[in-house]
């Protein structure tokens, strides 16, 4: 049965930054760099103060092109974001990254989308835009540690083949630990948000296998791409020993 979900008003979510201002009071007192977390802070209430309005205006709208070009903005940035961890062969890497999210997370997204969900109509932005959200996301943490891991492997004079067996599994160790401790450590952001909406846990529980599910796939998935595109552009790993 669904319920009317409780509303946090201004006061009560000022409530919520208590704890965060004693956390930044604590790290300037011990002299560890107070300001960078504080930016984090501010730069995460601005972006998600402002997605609020972008999100409103998407689903009013209601227009495939308009979802597609979220979609396009989110995988271009989460290629990009995925190689924080590497910095001379950046750009030689992007494409790879781009290719090896958009194969392994916008195929899961396919399937989900239309396999699993059946939505109506296809493009239904209030499922399509946070199922995608999760998928790059995921992808492009697997991405970035496995680009992270082979370039360490190969720096230390592993061959590819090596370097790209341990680039996977240090890339999958995440979302595998998720795997585990779902249900028994923790319950996720889509359960629970369904839960906290009235919505039977029984569902909630189905929605989060899905979500595990196309998790793991699109994390494994982009991964093995992009170790596979990455040797194929081998300047990766030779620019920088160079």
């Amino acid at each position: 049965m669904l319920v009317d979900i409780q509303t946090i008003n201004l006061p009560q979510l000022l409530l919520a930054f208590a704890p965060v201002v004693l956390v930044l009071v604590l790290m300037w007192y011990w002299g560890l760099g107070y300001g960078n977390a504080a930016y984090a802070l501010a730069r995460m209430l601005g972006q998600l103060l402002l997605i609020g309005y972008v999100l409103v205006f998407i689903f009013n709208a209601e227009s495939s092109a308009i979802v597609l070009a979220v979609l396009a903005v989110m995988l271009v940035a989460s290629s990009w974001i995925a190689l924080n961890t590497i910095h001379s062969s950046r750009a030689s890497l992007f494409l790879p990254s781009l290719w090896s999210i958009f194969l392994g997370g916008v195929s899961t997204l396919a399937l989900v989308t239309q396999g699993v969900l059946q939505l109506e109509p296809w493009y239904r932005p209030q499922y399509m835009i946070p199922l995608a959200g999760m998928i790059f996301a995921n992808a492009m943490t697997s991405v970035s540690l496995a680009a992270e891991r082979l370039h360490a492997e190969l720096d230390k004079g592993s061959n590819y083949a090596a370097g790209r067996i341990v680039a996977f599994q240090t890339a999958m160790i995440p979302v595998i630990n998720s795997l585990f401790a779902v249900g028994l450590v923790s319950l996720p952001g889509m359960m629970t948000g369904q839960i906290l909406a009235g919505v039977s846990p029984f569902i909630a529980a189905r929605y989060q296998i899905m979500v595990m599910c196309m998790i793991f796939a699109s994390a494994g998935l982009s991964t093995a791409c992009f170790l596979w595109l990455g040797k194929r552009a081998e300047a990766f790993a030779q620019a920088d020993r160079e």
